[in-house]
């Protein structure tokens, strides 16, 4: 039996087994109203942000194998990110944001009483096909999680991980750097890194889609070339124009090379 036949099997007997807390779920989310306020409450993981402070967008894609993508993301502490949560699988996933040891803990919750509700601003239920949003500011270091925890996902590994760089270190980092310039970094460090550097050519807000200039793109296994990508956000476009130097993730999706996430970068 392979590992994704297993995965998919344990899926399956966890989705019907828990059918009763999946309905529990989408029916607690559907009938929620959109305007409903949440107090924000200071976590060891940050705090709800508001839409007007984010300064980075990032797209994550669930599936029915259990999985994220991407499965790690880096931040900088005091970072405000737009979460946009994509589920392209044809069973319900969420998303939470915590620590290792509190999603143990509320997954066990899960386990324990399956049809429990529950909602915060570091989490996101999302039905079959369907996006949602999380407006997340980490204001605190350290290394998170982020996973499904509806019973038989969990524990499948529908799992990813953040870390947090401490701005203190970034600051110290920085400091030493103005006066110790790095050497090169090592080709199997490079390749480690979920980011290309790239200069914008040209934006196109008809289209929405941005020529780029970039380097090696290791997760796609694409040489450095000048080629147009679509954008998974179009806001991406309206923060960028010819000649800014970015940093970006793209992602193959359906044949089309898509930019998921990207950041003004200065080399």
């Amino acid at each position: 039996m392979t590992s994704t036949f297993a995965i998919k099997l344990l899926a399956a007997y966890a989705t019907i087994y828990w059918s009763t807390a999946v309905f529990s779920h989408e029916n607690h989310v559907e009938k929620k109203p959109a305007a409903t306020a949440m107090t924000a409450e200071q976590k060891d993981w940050g705090i709800a942000g508001d839409v007007k402070a984010v300064n980075r967008t990032i797209t994550l894609h669930m599936s029915d194998d259990m999985r994220f993508t991407p499965a790690h993301l880096e931040v900088k502490q005091g970072d405000t990110l737009r979460l946009i949560v994509k589920n392209n699988g044809n069973l319900l996933h969420e998303l939470v944001i915590g620590s290792k040891d509190a999603l143990n803990e509320h997954a066990a919750q899960m386990l324990k009483f399956p049809t429990m509700e529950h909602d915060s601003p570091d989490m996101a239920h999302v039905a079959a096909g369907k996006t949602r949003e999380v407006i997340w500011h980490f204001n605190r270091s350290g290394d998170f999680a982020f996973a499904c925890l509806i019973p038989g996902h969990y524990q499948a590994g529908m799992v990813g991980t953040i870390r947090v760089s401490s701005a203190l270190a970034q600051t110290a980092n920085d400091d030493h750097a103005a006066h110790h310039p790095a050497p090169a970094a090592p080709a199997d460090l490079a390749a480690n890194s979920d980011m290309t550097e790239g200069e914008v050519r040209k934006v196109d807000l008809v289209t929405k889609k941005i020529m780029l200039k970039h380097g090696e793109i290791k997760n796609l296994g694409m040489g450095a070339m000048t080629m147009v990508f679509q954008v998974n956000d179009p806001a991406f476009l309206s923060q960028v124009q010819a000649g800014d130097k970015v940093r970006f993730r793209a992602e193959q999706i359906k044949g089309a090379f898509v930019v998921m996430s990207m950041e003004k970068h200065t080399p």
